[in-house]
This record gives C-alpha cells, sequence and structure tokens, in this order.
C-alpha cells in the first residue's frame, strides 16, 4: 500500500514538473539542460508555484493541509511559491452521514435521536480532518456538532511517514535543500496535524479564548457544551451571522467596514499582547460577522501562545521599527535571545537597516507589519536566529489580519490604528501602572513575609550574630536606650506591616 502510494507521489510530480524545479536549484545549469534534452517534449507553461499548489491538491487533504502549513514558512519559501500555496483550502468532499452517525453513537452509546431532539443529516463544512452539522440539545439548544473523520488517524500516519522518507530523502541527497530544514518542517507540520485530532483540545482552545474575550464589544466566541464533547466529537453554540467574505452581503445590511477593519486590528493586537493567547487560523473561512457588528471566530484547532519575553521583543520591535531606531531593533533580538548573545550589535543593526529603510520611502499606510516581521526573520537568520515556532504562527496570523483588513477597507492604516495600543501596553508594562500590577501580583507572597519583618528586625539590632564572642560582648554592653529604641522600632514595623497589608487587600481584592 505504502509503495502504491509513493508511486502516486512520483507520478503526480513527474505530471506537474516538479522533477523540473528540483533542477533548477543547481547552480551549474547541466542537469537542467540535461532534463531538457531527455524530456523534450514536456515544457510545463504554469509557473512553478501553481504547479506545486496543483500537485498538493492531486495528492489529497492531507498534502493540502501540509502546503498551507508551508505557506506559513515566508522564512524559508521563495515569496512566489508562498504566496500560491497560501491560496489552498482545505475543501474536501463530506463523508457518508451513515459514517458521522456511527461515531456520534459510538461516543455516546445510543442513537443520535436520543441525544438531540434534531440532527441535521446534511453537514455544513467539511474538511479534512473533521465535518459540522446542526443540530438541538435537549433544551432547544442549537448547537454546531463537530464530528472527526472516521478512519483519519491512519491516513495521517501512512502520509506522515512518505513525507518523513521525502524529507529524508531531500536532506540527504539535495545540498539546497538543506536550507529548507525538511525534517524539522515535517516535525512542525506533525505536531500541528496531531493536536487537530483531538477535539477536546479545540474546545478547550474555544473555551480559553470565550472566557478572554466575556463582554467584549468586538469578538463573540461559542460557549462549548462539555457535558456532549469528546476526542472525536465536540458541541459547541451555534453562531448566526455573515461570512466576512460576503462583502456586498455586509454591506446591504450596513456594516460599518471600515470600523470593522479596525476592530479586527484590535482584536489580534489584545490577543497578542493582553492574553498571550492568539487564534492562529484566522483566514476568511473561520470569521463571520454577528448582526451587530461583531465579529465570530471558529475553529480553534490551531492557536498560538506567547510569554511575556515574546511579548516584549514583539512590542519594542514594532515601535523601534517605527521609529527607525535599528540599534534597539538589534538589542531587542539579542536580549530576548533569538540571537546569539556573541552577535556584534552594530553589524547586526546595518543588516536590519538596509533591508528596512527602503520601506520608508512608501506610506506608513502601505506598510505591512507581517511582511515587516518577516524580513526581520530572513535578516536574522544571517546571525544565527531560530526562528520560534509561536513566531511563525504570529507572522502567519498577522499576514491574515492585514490582507482581511485591507480587503475590508483599502485605506487600513494599521501603524495608526496599532500603534497606540503599543504605547499603551508599553507603558503598561513600564510606568506606574506596571508598579502597580507587579505589587498586586506579589501581595499574596507579601502578606505571608511582611508580618515576619518585625520580628527579624528586633533580631537584627539585639542579637547580631551571637556565635561570635565578641559581638556577645557588644550585645551586653547596650543601653538601655538601644534596647527600647530596638523594640520600639519592632513595634512601629508592625503596624506599618499590617497597615500596608490591609490596604493591599482592599485596593487589589
Amino acid at each position: 500500500m505504502r509503495l502504491f502510494r509513493l508511486a502516486k507521489i512520483v507520478t503526480v510530480g513527474l505530471r506537474f514538473g516538479l522533477d523540473q524545479m528540483v533542477l533548477d536549484a543547481d547552480p551549474s545549469g547541466r542537469l537542467l539542460r540535461l532534463w531538457h534534452v531527455v524530456f523534450f517534449w514536456r515544457r510545463p507553461s504554469a509557473p512553478r508555484g501553481v504547479r506545486l499548489r496543483q500537485a498538493l491538491e492531486s495528492l489529497g487533504p492531507i498534502f493540502v493541509k501540509f502546503g498551507q502549513m508551508l505557506s506559513t514558512r515566508r522564512d524559508l519559501l521563495p515569496t512566489d511559491l508562498a504566496d500560491e500555496l497560501a491560496l489552498l483550502q482545505d475543501r474536501v468532499p463530506p463523508f457518508p452521514t451513515e459514517q458521522a452517525l456511527k461515531v456520534l453513537e459510538d461516543f455516546y452509546g445510543r442513537p443520535v435521536d436520543d441525544v438531540f431532539v434534531d440532527f441535521a443529516r446534511t453537514p455544513v463544512a467539511s474538511a479534512s480532518v473533521a465535518q459540522v452539522h446542526f443540530a438541538r440539545l435537549p433544551d432547544g439548544t442549537e448547537v454546531a456538532v463537530k464530528i472527526l473523520r472516521p478512519g483519519i488517524e491512519r491516513v495521517i500516519e501512512h502520509d506522515l511517514a512518505l513525507l518523513e522518507t521525502a524529507a529524508m530523502l531531500l536532506d540527504r541527497l539535495w545540498v539546497e535543500g538543506r536550507r529548507l530544514k525538511p525534517r524539522e518542517v515535517v516535525a512542525e507540520f506533525s505536531k500541528y496535524l496531531h493536536d487537530e485530532l483531538d477535539l477536546m483540545r479545540e474546545a478547550a482552545n474555544c473555551s480559553q479564548l470565550r472566557r478572554n474575550f466575556k463582554d467584549s464589544l468586538l469578538l463573540v466566541v461559542p460557549e462549548v457544551y462539555w457535558d456532549w464533547c469528546g476526542k472525536s466529537v465536540m458541541v459547541m453554540e451555534r453562531m448566526h451571522g455573515v461570512p466576512i467574505s460576503q462583502l456586498a452581503t455586509l454591506r446591504a445590511q450596513g456594516t460599518d467596514l471600515s470600523r470593522l477593519s479596525r476592530a479586527g486590528v484590535e482584536i489580534f493586537f489584545t490577543q497578542v499582547f493582553r492574553d498571550g493567547f492568539f487564534h492562529a487560523d484566522m483566514h476568511p473561512g473561520n470569521i463571520f460577522v454577528h448582526a451587530d457588528g461583531r465579529y465570530i471566530a471558529l475553529d480553534f484547532g490551531i492557536v498560538g501562545t506567547l510569554t511575556e519575553v515574546d511579548k516584549n521583543y514583539l512590542a519594542q520591535n514594532f515601535l523601534a521599527f517605527f521609529k527607525r531606531d535599528y540599534n534597539r531593533v538589534a538589542r531587542a533580538h539579542i536580549e530576548a535571545g533569538w540571537v546569539p548573545a556573541h552577535t556584534r550589535v552594530d553589524e547586526f543593526e546595518g543588516a536590519i537597516r538596509a533591508v528596512c529603510e527602503p520601506i520608508f520611502d512608501r506610506p506608513l499606510k502601505d506598510i505591512s507589519f507581517g511582511k515587516t516581521l518577516l524580513r526581520l526573520f530572513q535578516t536574522a537568520r544571517r546571525f544565527e536566529m531560530e526562528v520560534q515556532p509561536q513566531l511563525v504562527l504570529l507572522q502567519k496570523t498577522l499576514l491574515n489580519i492585514e490582507g482581511l483588513g485591507r480587503q475590508l477597507d483599502p485605506d487600513l492604516d494599521l501603524w495608526k490604528t496599532a500603534k497606540p495600543f503599543l504605547e499603551r501596553w508599553m507603558d503598561e508594562r513600564m510606568g506606574w501602572r506596571a508598579l502597580l500590577h507587579g505589587v498586586r501580583n506579589e501581595a499574596p507572597a507579601w502578606a505571608g513575609t511582611l508580618p515576619q519583618l518585625p520580628r527579624l528586625m528586633h533580631q537584627a539590632l539585639v542579637e547580631p550574630t551571637l556565635h561570635h564572642a565578641v559581638q556577645r560582648e557588644q550585645l551586653e554592653r547596650l543601653t538601655a536606650a538601644q534596647r527600647f529604641q530596638g523594640r520600639l522600632l519592632a513595634v512601629v514595623a508592625l503596624l506599618l506591616t499590617a497597615i500596608v497589608t490591609i490596604e493591599l487587600y482592599r485596593g487589589f481584592a
């Protein structure tokens, strides 16, 4: 079976001229000239990116998803390939309703009609890993039921084994191919794909995002109904809205597209810098617009997380970049640990300036945050920067948000929209708000430590290092006044401790 599948991959590759793409990388050009002599009848007319996309579509949904993931690695791929792979759509024919019913009955242990008062037999959406049906819970609540595709684990393991074999061959046999880090890319894809196979993980991502945006005026996230969820089934609130790609419908219902584009930018930066937890698959198919003008987020299989170091790195880079402070950009990379500590700041600064300075010949509204981040990554790679997976997801999401925002409003000035948010966030991180935030976080620890300070201070004054004989003699010579002062100071410290503790709990409880 595996040999048959491998033969199909080779056949498809030859049909779409992918072998020529490999030979193109030969710097001498001799192999390519030989290829033209041997295969003189083959003259691919379509661009190489189009041919690669068509080949992946022919190989099936797992290879489509692999192409989608590759499109996010713009630090590795040429721009023309990345742009074309970004057009891949994860849409496959639905699997038979009988199979969907069987999955549900096996999970619930009873007929579907005993679980839901109404279950639509026709799916409303279908992708490579799962498909969605509408239903109603016993209390009448409208829900969307996401069902894992039967047997998908076996298909994935089979295709992943082939991809790993191809990556190994590419790494060993093609010197230029090693630059693409094929084994690392396949390993990264395997991780994301296995995460998507656990719908409980997706349900948890959805629940977290909903909690982060509770009562938000910008974004609504469906509620998860945990009693009906499992690894192969996810049940969530059914959302009613218009797909964001249907601009004519949105205009007809009076939606302010300019406001909507700005709201999308604010949602993104809120997820990144406030929460450090962001929806990392925000293409138009996963975003709807509610009747009240709020965004609706769907499909939470892929999310990104950022540490405090990541967030500081990003904020400092964006703000320093738009101030043309390239020295600050270089030092931010080094301080975050993304490039080695031995990197010469002046050399790194010069490389960043050479890439970024030409951008400022264009209006700020035409500057792409996503492409700026990409250029920084590409430049940093020359200085041994290891691209972090969470930053790759962020770059992909940022490009999605930019494209979406400018589709809604071609005049969207992303910098003008994002700059106040970033400056406010940095102020909260560095200014007096940051001090209050730190006090709030440390208050519980202080509550346990502060009451001990008077005793410790008293000991320091009247019992300093009694194990030294000389100091014992000095302690015996202390006057009554000195002893009284020490006790008085201890009492004052105790009172101050009590007051501070009470105020901390009163202010931050």
